[in-house]
């Protein structure tokens, strides 16, 4: 027995060795991993002092903890969170402030070459490389919508393909896939609409003298954007706009355009309706494998509310509501609040009536916009420059064909805004469809040539007229915009490079862009997870008072993030909370929504079918059922998305 207890001794002591030498193995890996990281880095071109710097340990730190020193002698401190590949900076760094808190590490060939801060590149002393440069891609592929009778502003409804535009996510990148902007009918109005202190007022003279167009927006759609904090290959769907010229945005049920921490509650302006589809603030999710069908969405204006008097402002009864057509959803999603668009006319009369909470809708048109795009440039050996920009993919059929947008169609008040309010005011049901022909019209829509321009010099690009070109297909009644692709070789690629020809870059092929560039080895830099989104937790807020009924549920969506959400009644939303309503309003508004919940099932057409296409199918991970007892007139509000 003696015999027994020192050999488990034995074992114990081997144990503890083995652990102890495992633990020397683990932090001698993490020592050389931290080691591999010193060295001096230059932002790219270096322009002053601020743009070199060093990784090296502080002086007298018995943890080895690390430090950035520029050569203006400004220093802070680097956590490392090597998983992440990121170095995390704390508040004596003095961009901290302004949102830019991490180093985010280039990696090439397993080795760290650089790192990001401040969306500008630091590269590593003695690499040769080329820095990424923004402004690569800027304009539109559009279409014109041609004069639309004035009776037919009170909704639109469109196809729009959706599709992977990359084949990775990249950072500091920004394109919408084909969508709209709905503005309110103010042709008839000579003063200006955007007040002094709106931004598109005090930084847009080019928009006025009267700021129709920047006033106040819907738009929003498929996309990929540079605030997106959880990047994924398939595009998501925002339902964006503004109410006071871009002073915010607003593009979900609590949070604005990108905006990771929620809005504030006179800055809410979107309510949630649909009691079957999660809105997560980062953009709704769709089928990873997602290539080419197409998404019906509409914008119609519906009296849910009734006008009023205040207490923020004379108000109208519009709410613009937000309906899917997919393969596993079809219905309304959500609607924009009538106070949202009247508020700003609280401190400027001029406008008191001006906003989409009163006016009709104008849809001139449909585009990609293209915002934001990387790229590289460099000269030859002659001093010719050559650029470089991410691949853009798009879906061909077998006809050399990509469709952009399809089935434009506007709609008249009889479509649907009559049949509400006549419900309101104690008629029957209306079934919810609003395709019926003598309420709607379809408008003839023209191509405009593909415009894009690049760098600070805004140098246009051209020579795609052998490649792609934009155009109108279909007939009459079932008209297509999109694009047509001249051969086989190039057939649904963006032209990737870019070669100086006078005054302007012109499209030419990889193999003709000479090796001395370093161009065509050059990879962009990759979209990272970012930050969460996050809402009050304070009880007095109006996400806590009254606050939910049921939850907190977790899903885990097709982009790699969780979503948190509870059961709010309908009427208690956060974005509802603070508008100074009378109880009889609010419990008028619950009672139809509660109707609509009932009646208004997601299994029947709303919007009318497509002329062709494959309908896409949403992230299925969004859509959810009611717990019991919450199975109408309560809603899935989100209150947290995290990685």
């Amino acid at each position: 027995m003696q015999c027994v207890y020192i050999f488990i001794v034995i074992l114990l002591i081997m144990g503890i060795v083995m652990q102890a030498k495992g633990t020397n193995q683990v932090e001698d890996t993490w020592d050389r991993k931290i080691d591999a990281l010193l060295d001096t880095y230059l932002r790219l071109p270096v322009e002053n002092s601020w743009h070199v710097g060093t990784i090296s340990y502080k002086k007298d730190s018995e943890k080895k903890a690390l430090q950035w020193r520029n050569e203006a002698g400004v220093s802070w401190a680097l956590v490392p969170n090597l998983q992440r590949n990121i170095l995390i900076t704390d508040k004596s760094n003095p961009y901290y402030e302004n949102g830019a808190r991490e180093f985010e590490l280039e990696i090439r060939d397993g080795q760290v070459v650089g790192f990001w801060f401040n969306n500008e590149l630091y590269a590593r002393e003695g690499f040769d490389m080329i820095p990424q440069l923004t402004g690569g891609l800027k304009g539109y592929i559009s279409m014109s919508i041609q004069r639309v009778p004035d009776e037919y502003g009170y909704g639109v409804s469109f196809y729009t393909s959706a599709w992977p535009l990359l084949d990775t996510p990249l950072s500091a990148f920004q394109i919408g896939l084909p969508s709209t902007w709905i503005i309110p009918d103010n042709r008839d109005f000579e003063q200006p609409l955007c007040p002094p202190g709106t931004v598109a007022r005090d930084n847009w003279p080019e928009r006025g003298p009267y700021y129709r167009d920047v006033f106040q927006t819907i738009e929003g759609g498929l996309g990929y954007w540079c605030s997106t904090q959880f990047p994924s290959v398939a595009p998501k769907y925002r339902m964006n706009g503004t109410s006071n010229g871009y002073n915010h945005e607003i593009s979900s049920p609590g949070w604005g355009f990108g905006r990771t921490k929620a809005l504030s509650d006179e800055q809410v302006g979107i309510a949630q309706l649909s009691n079957r589809l999660i809105v997560p603030p980062d953009g709704i999710t769709f089928k990873k494998d997602t290539n080419g069908e197409i998404l019906g969405n509409a914008w119609m204006a519906l009296p849910f509310t009734k006008p009023n008097d205040g207490p923020i402002a004379p108000t109208g009864d519009l709410c613009w509501t937000l309906f899917f057509n997919t393969s596993n959803f079809r219905g309304p999603v959500a609607f924009w609040v009538p106070e949202t668009w009247s508020r700003l006319s609280s401190g400027y009369k001029t406008i008191v009536g001006r906003g989409l909470d009163n006016r009709s809708g104008l849809m001139n048109g449909g585009a990609m916009e293209v915002n934001t795009v990387p790229y590289f440039e460099n000269n030859d050996a002659a001093g010719t420059r050559y650029s470089k920009i991410p691949r853009l993919n798009f879906p061909v059929n077998k006809d050399g064909i990509t469709t952009l947008m399809q089935d434009v169609t506007m709609y008249s008040q009889e479509a649907l805004y009559l049949d509400i309010k006549s419900w309101i005011e104690g008629g029957d049901a209306p079934a919810g469809q609003f395709g019926h022909k003598a309420a709607a019209y379809t408008p003839e829509v023209r191509s405009n040539p593909i415009s894009f321009r690049q760098g600070k010099e805004n140098i246009p690009l051209t020579g795609f007229d052998n490649i792609v070109e934009t155009e109108i297909f279909g007939s009459p009644g079932a008209l297509s915009f999109g694009l047509r692709w001249m051969n086989e070789e190039d057939k649904g690629i963006f032209p990737e490079y870019y070669k100086q020809g006078g005054q302007k870059m012109v499209a030419t092929p990889a193999a003709e862009v000479p090796s001395e560039t370093g161009l065509v080895s050059q990879g962009f830099r990759p979209g990272n997870v970012g930050k969460s989104y996050t809402s009050p937790e304070e009880r007095e807020s109006s996400w806590n008072t009254p606050g939910p009924q049921r939850g907190p549920y977790k899903v885990a969506l097709s982009d790699g993030s969780e979503v948190t959400y509870s059961w709010y009644r309908f009427i208690d939303q956060p974005s509802l909370q603070k508008l100074g309503w009378s109880e009889e309003k609010k419990e008028r508004l619950q009672s139809l929504v509660e109707e609509i919940h009932a009646k208004w099932l997601t299994d029947r057409n709303y919007m009318p079918p497509p002329s062709s296409g494959t309908l896409v199918e949403l992230d299925p991970a969004i859509l959810v059922n009611p717990p019991e007892g919450l199975e109408v007139g309560y809603v899935p509000i989100v209150t947290l998305q995290r990685k």
